[in-house]
């Protein structure tokens, strides 16, 4: 891959990128550590990279990667010094201002309590089936995609985001939201 490819790759894709990045990790300073860290290291790799293939998924897998050690990282330091938990900085970092477009302020309101509900009930599903959300919603990719970047079958992706659905339904009619 040359610079123009690699260009066209971040004009095409960064801003998908920078979303999965932000709403994996929970907070846009994470997130954004996350997006910059990635694209160093698909910047480093750069002519072994070949355009014709699926870049944007080895892009996902290198971040997903990248997270999953940075996740390791603090829990290492947890355990060996007591700080503060990547759980506890991502509960913290839930409060993403979003792009609201309400007729009203009323439903601005009713909207952004709506997006802070379910990104709040997304963030507290297990590890395998958040990935899973984000990288169909927010990445926009197809199982047939989401299945090479995590390295499963087909069939466990879609047995994984049934189940992700079923417990974000669950869960949301908990709290009283209809569809």
């Amino acid at each position: 891959m040359n610079s123009n490819e690699f260009e066209q790759f971040i004009q095409d894709n960064g801003k998908d990128m920078l979303r999965f990045c932000r709403m994996t990790c929970g907070d846009k300073e994470s997130g954004d550590e996350l997006y910059q860290d990635t694209m160093l290291k698909l910047l480093e790799k750069k002519q072994r990279l070949d355009f014709q293939q699926n870049v944007r998924s080895y892009a996902l897998s290198v971040s997903i990667l990248l997270w999953k050690n940075k996740k390791k990282k603090y829990a290492n330091r947890k355990r060996l010094i007591p700080m503060e938990s990547i759980e506890s900085m991502e509960a913290e970092g839930n409060s993403t201002i979003t792009d609201l477009t309400g007729s009203s302020p009323e439903s601005c309101i009713i909207q952004e309590d709506v997006n802070n509900t379910v990104k709040h009930v997304v963030a507290n599903l297990p590890e395998k089936y958040r990935i899973l959300i984000h990288l169909y919603y927010s990445a926009n990719m197809s199982v047939q995609e989401i299945a090479e970047v995590l390295r499963i079958p087909k069939g466990t992706v879609k047995s994984r985001m049934n189940k992700a659905r079923n417990l974000l339904k669950n869960e949301l009619e908990v709290l009283g939201y209809d569809r």
